[in-house]
């Protein structure tokens, strides 16, 4: 067992307190049990051996050998009875639904939203998707300065006007483009994109390069920069974005496009996204 291990079971042994009946055999048997499960995750295949997971947990044969055994009676692991080889069970399955269906993106981004605006000294939002055609603000964390920009929430804007927005659209897939370039784009502002031609090579270098740029596109006078946070299935589960007025925000883009894709990668992976996986994208 490592330093750090060994820290972490002495840390959960406070935790439980003195007078808690849990031994410290006890917690290190599940402390094992969940590096087991971990193990799988970053294997190079979906099924592993006995050998393999013990040589790579320094653990014994007989000892894995049994934490096996013990996983598959809850149906955390399955064993092929031909290859002999083991595989995550249908009960991490379950347990990651369970999990998926209590995420609430708005509370798992607040602090990134702190973060950034912090970091930034500028405006950092929130939006999700309500529909193929609109998103809206849920969240914002104001800077603290004289001058800033401030967003609605609640209010729905459509998916070619503004970062947000093609943030969004430059990941649907080239059948929901085309679905959405059916209708007329409006003009929020003067500076919307209306033309197809040039939204649709506006959306084919947000998707290559990550990120979305506006200037004046849906609030005159103001700018920004946003990027998608993907989930577990390389979706795009929200977008954050940093804006601020246009004269200031100029000088500062590069520095709020960079903070911006860290706190994006942060969440991300937090909603069970591996890099370079995401969905189906338009192909133009």
């Amino acid at each position: 067992m490592t330093l750090s291990q060994d820290s972490q079971l002495a840390d959960l042994e406070l935790e439980l307190g003195a007078g808690a009946k849990v031994s410290s055999a006890t917690i290190a048997t599940v402390v094992r049990a969940v590096d087991l499960l971990m193990y799988f995750k970053d294997a190079p295949t979906r099924d592993l051996g006995v050998s393999e997971i013990a040589d790579g947990l320094g653990m014994s044969k007989a000892a894995t050998h049994r934490m096996l055994a013990s996983l598959r009676v809850r149906g955390l692991i399955e064993l092929d009875e031909t290859t002999r080889r083991y595989t995550l069970g249908i009960g991490i399955m379950q347990l990651g639904l369970a999990y998926m269906d209590q995420i609430d993106i708005r509370r798992m981004a607040h602090p990134e939203l702190a973060r950034l605006s912090n970091r930034t000294n500028e405006t950092a939002t929130l939006s999700v998707r309500v529909d193929q055609r609109r998103r809206i603000y849920v969240d914002e964390v104001l800077p603290r300065r004289e001058v800033i920009m401030s967003v609605s929430l609640g209010i729905p804007y459509p998916l070619h006007a503004g970062a947000s927005s093609k943030a969004f659209l430059a990941f649907f897939t080239e059948d929901e483009v085309d679905r959405y370039l059916d209708s007329t784009l409006e003009a929020v502002t003067d500076g919307t994109i209306t033309d197809t031609a040039a939204l649709l090579k506006e959306l084919k270098a947000v998707r290559e390069q990550g990120w979305a740029r506006s200037i004046g596109e849906r609030r005159s006078g103001a700018a920004s920069v946003a990027a998608p946070v993907f989930d577990h299935n390389g979706k795009v589960a929200a977008v954050i974005s940093v804006c601020g007025p246009k004269e200031r925000f100029e000088a500062e883009f590069d520095a709020c496009r960079d903070a911006l894709l860290e706190a994006t990668a942060r969440l991300s992976v937090r909603l069970g996204w591996t890099p370079g996986r995401t969905g189906e994208a338009t192909a133009r």
